[in-house]
């Protein structure tokens, strides 16, 4: 199934910065995920090992709002929801 065939309902907009951007090939991607927990699934299982192993290093921004420390598995993700994958960042 493409993206344009999954249900809106289910989808939500992941953009990538720097070395998730690298590793992720992309810019940005439509997935369909209900839960961070399972976003981060979705995307280590399109991308492979470099860009999982990077996931958990990563910072994310929903919907522009941190996600902090929260249980991905506990994070609920609105149908459209914006989500930015950063990963950790050098220097000042």
């Amino acid at each position: 199934m493409t993206d344009d065939q999954l249900p809106a309902s289910k989808l939500v907009t992941v953009r990538y910065w720097a070395a998730a951007r690298a590793a992720a090939g992309t810019t940005e991607e439509t997935l369909d995920a209900a839960t961070l927990a399972e976003l981060r699934e979705t995307i280590a299982a399109r991308h492979g090992a470099t860009l999982a192993r990077l996931l958990e290093r990563c910072s994310y921004l929903v919907d522009e709002q941190p996600a902090g420390r929260r249980d991905p598995a506990a994070l609920a993700l609105a149908p459209g929801a914006v989500i930015e994958v950063l990963p950790p960042f050098a220097g000042g």
